[in-house]
């Protein structure tokens, strides 16, 4: 098994601890702004999550458009998490099958499964005590002009690229 690819961004604010060069022409999607919406298909629960962690995310500056659904997925696990352990709580985890003998809850595999889907998009995010570890912020950017951004981007990164 192969491991994944560490994003370029990550790359270089880690300071590029392999040393290999980095490819010059990769995607670098613009952050949202504050406030952004979540998508109208979210129910309640992962709304009120949507808005517990997107500004905490537009405030480091590690949402993108590119992001919103990868946060909205994380909103929609959240949101089922919560339901099944809802289950949880008002069942138990352990229910009478049919047969009359003790069962796992089917909702125990749900909140777990859900959890799993949390924790791997929170650590893409960087919301995680060890992925945050290795993340440090970039620096924000005063330019508000889409040239003057490209060309401010450029000069910052003009001693790493080859």
């Amino acid at each position: 098994m192969s491991r994944r690819p560490v994003p370029t961004s990550l790359k270089r604010l880690r300071g590029n601890p392999g040393k290999r060069p980095l490819p010059a022409d990769e995607p670098t999607p613009d952050a949202v702004a504050a406030g952004v919406e979540p998508p109208a298909w979210l129910d309640e629960t992962a709304r009120v999550e949507w808005a517990r962690l997107a500004p905490l995310l537009v405030g480091q500056g590690l949402l993108t458009e590119l992001d919103t659904a990868a946060l909205a997925a994380y909103c929609h696990a959240f949101s089922v998490w919560r339901q099944a352990s809802d289950q949880i709580r008002k069942f138990g985890l352990v229910i009478k099958a049919g047969n009359g003998f003790p069962m796992q809850s089917p909702y125990v595999a749900i909140a777990q499964q859900q959890m799993a889907t949390m924790r791997a998009l929170l650590t893409e995010f960087g919301c995680t005590p060890s992925s945050r570890s290795t993340v440090t912020r970039a620096p924000t950017s005063t330019v508000s002009n889409p040239l003057d951004r490209f060309l401010h981007r450029k000069s910052r990164w003009d001693g790493i690229l080859p």
